[in-house]
């Protein structure tokens, strides 16, 4: 087993598909990182944290489940019926309903942030808390469900070693829990950044539902975008000067009705 798995170290062209699964697998990942920061930041301040680790590992569980299920994934892209001609597999399906899943949570987010969040029944107490708690780490799972799979497909498709494919998402999975702290903060501490990622987020979900139905959009294009636009909020925020805007709190809080 752990030939299996550390065996291509020794080989110096398994390093170059190492790199570059590692590049792409994090890239990949910058995706789930937003989406699970936003998402933990309707929590007390507390339990964010918790929140993170366990939905990054959660992923990582996924991730690595998926790999050794190398020949079920290939059976996804089998067409499982077709509509008008056009067929439809698995991946597919968990591309749609993922894309309109993050469509409906970022849109969600940008009305409670803006308008506020609905009214909550008084005297619900620590109930209140830990369904909240549950709830988000629910949501955090069934979208890691999409971008493990988006992951994987991607890892099968650059290396040919399943040491090399699991090396690599492993080393992301680290460096996302390691990253996913600051990244939080930072989106919660900047009412603007928090927009703009909810607006990436629309623009992936965009992405899935697209390559759901067959409409390839190159991710460098998408990537490209985020990243000016990252480019020109990071300006903006090195000129603003006063006190920002500040959105509604949609943490739970035990302690407010």
């Amino acid at each position: 087993m752990l030939e299996t798995l550390f065996g291509w170290i020794s080989q110096p062209e398994a390093w170059l598909a190492f790199g570059t699964l590692l590049l792409l697998e994090i890239v990949l990942g910058i995706d789930n990182v937003i989406f699970i920061s936003i998402l933990a930041g309707k929590l007390p301040p507390e339990q964010r944290q918790r929140a993170r680790t366990v939905g990054l590992m959660a992923a990582l569980v996924m991730r690595l489940g998926l790999l050794f299920s190398i020949s079920w994934i290939y059976s996804l892209q089998n067409d499982l019926f077709s509509v008008f001609g056009r067929g439809f597999s698995g991946r597919d399906l968990i591309l749609i309903f993922g894309g309109l899943f993050l469509l409906y949570k970022a849109v969600k987010e940008m009305h409670e942030q803006l308008e506020g969040p609905g009214t909550h029944e008084p005297g619900t107490g620590t109930k209140v808390a830990a369904a909240g708690f549950a709830a988000i780490i629910g949501q955090i799972m069934l979208l890691d469900i999409v971008f493990s799979l988006d992951s994987v497909i991607t890892a099968v498709g650059m290396a040919d070693d399943i040491g090399v494919m699991v090396s690599a998402v492993v080393l992301t999975v680290l460096i996302m829990l390691v990253a996913a702290r600051p990244i939080g903060e930072f989106v919660q501490a900047h009412p603007t950044v928090k927009m703009l990622a909810l607006a990436f987020l629309l623009l992936i979900g965009v992405n899935l539902i697209a390559d759901g139905f067959g409409f390839k959009i190159p991710k460098g294009y998408t990537y490209f975008a985020m990243g000016f636009a990252i480019m020109v909020e990071l300006l903006n925020l090195r000129a603003r000067k006063g006190k920002p805007v500040e959105l509604h709190d949609t943490g739970r809080h035990p302690d407010k009705a």
